[in-house]
């Protein structure tokens, strides 16, 4: 009896015991899933503020970054701001010195139409004053006559109307005499037929080459390029061609300033290439102006030979045409020197074949008669000298050499074909349009032109027109009378040749113009 009561105890003790130990054993894996879940969130909320620390920290940088582009942006902004500024106050400053100085052109101006008005006045009292002083004189040599010769006044007249017949015959008969001896002259110079000949076989218009000074460029954003960092490009291109870069307001463009054509022709070429090419530096540059060198010393070269080839001159040596060919870039007064030396020799040549010469030799000497200029820039002494010495050395006849010297009169003409070459050189380089004058010198020659003609007594005005080769002198006819005005043209025309330099010939035109007025009433 006792026994399964113990048991049952037992059992019950056992599973208070189990109850006890389950409720403790889930009371820790409660503890337990809750200390996890703490030290979980924890991280959570650890790897939450790093992740807003980071976020913060990215923005803040973010920040400081767009705010350094927004600076950054603004100074360049003020920066081409200012710099258009600059411009814009540049060419303000430039527009009022431009308005100062034709103010004060005008202002002279004024100043002077203020006083030929006053010398006018005056020149116009004293001629009314001469005029009445000359009516009065008339009047008193009238009654004079009168009173002395014992004829009237009609009588007089009659009688000096038959001394100025007279005298209109005799002059009439030295006009024709004169005329006579004209026309013998003329036909003296019947030989003079050759030139114009030569010339009529030229008359073509010749348009001299003139080398471009001036790059266009794709954009202004090119400049900055050709410049380089710091100007290392512009320097290195200055360097390698000898020629000044000028990059100014121009839009797309730039300016090459030397006073080598050939080098300014190279670096032309080059600065074109360089361009197109889009690759500028240091390195690049010196090798395209050594190719644009060498390029423009076969265009030369190649010029030099297609000229002998259209005048039929063969055998120059190499030297002596690489020489030639830069007359290509060579210009005088404007005028192209290599196309200068082929019209001089087409002109000697022709007048030559007229005359029964040699004309291939004359057009040698034509065509080597200024090769001098080619050496001009790069050696010491004259076209003259550097030339004869260049042709000496190898071995051109002694009609070329003779023809390089004595076309400037530095030795005797030995041939005839030496004053064909003179001759044609003359008339290359008189003919219109040949030769460019500097402005200055052009506006006083017409200046001095129509003060020489004004001077003469009677003249009214005076214009001087076309080009300064002709000048229209308009005189009084009260004091120039018709048989006055063939003396007063040639005294001009004379005085002109001795008080002015001036190509080709000048045309004096005497105008003398009477009307008579009244009305019908």
């Amino acid at each position: 009896m006792e026994t399964p009561l113990l048991i049952g105890a037992v059992a019950i003790g056992s599973a208070l015991l189990g109850v006890l130990l389950g409720s403790w054993i889930l009371q820790r894996r409660a503890l337990r899933r809750r200390l996890d879940a703490e030290s979980q969130a924890g991280r959570i909320l650890e790897a939450a503020n790093a992740d807003v620390e980071r976020i913060h920290h990215a923005a803040e940088l973010a920040g400081r970054e767009e705010a350094y582009r927004a600076k950054q942006e603004w100074e360049r902004e003020e920066a081409r701001r200012r710099e258009e500024l600059d411009r814009a106050e540049g060419r303000i400053e430039e527009r009022r010195n431009s308005l100062d100085r034709k103010y004060d052109l005008l202002v002279e101006k004024d100043r002077q139409g203020e006083e030929r008005q006053k010398e006018l006045e005056a020149r116009m009292s004293d001629l009314e004053k001469q005029r009445g002083e000359a009516a009065r004189l008339e009047q008193e040599a009238q009654a004079r006559i009168e009173a002395l010769g014992g004829m009237s006044r009609d009588e007089a007249k009659k009688m000096l109307v038959q001394q100025m017949e007279e005298h209109a015959r005799a002059q009439a008969a030295n006009t024709i005499r004169e005329i006579r001896e004209t026309a013998r002259r003329e036909a003296e110079r019947e030989a003079t037929n050759i030139l114009a000949l030569a010339i009529q076989r030229i008359a073509a218009d010749h348009t001299a080459e003139s080398t471009v000074s001036v790059v266009s460029l794709p954009s202004d954003e090119m400049k900055g390029r050709i410049i380089g960092r710091e100007g290392r490009n512009i320097r290195a291109f200055e360097q390698a061609t000898g020629i000044d870069v000028i990059i100014d307001d121009t839009p797309e463009a730039v300016i090459l300033s030397g006073f080598d054509p050939v080098r300014r022709e190279t670096a032309r070429i080059a600065l074109e290439k360089l361009v197109v090419d889009g690759r500028i530096h240091p390195g690049r540059i010196e090798e395209v102006v050594v190719k644009a060198r060498k390029e423009v010393e076969d265009s030369m070269l190649q010029a030099a030979e297609e000229v002998c080839y259209e005048l039929g001159v063969h055998g120059i040596h190499p030297e002596v045409m690489k020489v030639l060919g830069r007359l290509r870039y060579r210009t005088s007064y404007g005028q192209n020197q290599l196309l200068h030396a082929k019209e001089v020799a087409l002109v000697a040549g022709n007048m030559a074949a007229e005359m029964k010469l040699d004309a291939t030799m004359t057009k040698r000497m034509a065509l080597l008669h200024d090769v001098g200029k080619g050496l001009t820039h790069e050696h010491e002494g004259t076209h003259v000298e550097l030339g004869w010495n260049l042709c000496k050395k190898f071995n051109e006849p002694d009609q070329v050499l003779n023809a390089i010297k004595a076309h400037h009169d530095e030795e005797p003409h030995r041939y005839a074909e030496t004053f064909l070459v003179t001759a044609g050189d003359a008339v290359s380089g008189a003919r219109p349009g040949a030769r460019r004058e500097m402005f200055e010198t052009y506006v006083k020659r017409l200046e001095k032109l129509e003060e020489i003609a004004t001077s003469f007594t009677g003249v009214e005005r005076c214009f001087a027109i076309q080009a300064g080769r002709e000048v229209r002198v308009m005189v009084n006819p009260e004091d120039i009378s018709d048989s006055s005005m063939s003396e007063l043209s040639d005294q001009i025309a004379r005085r002109l040749e001795d008080e002015l330099q001036y190509p080709g010939q000048i045309k004096v035109i005497v105008i003398r113009e009477t009307r008579a007025v009244d009305f019908a009433r």
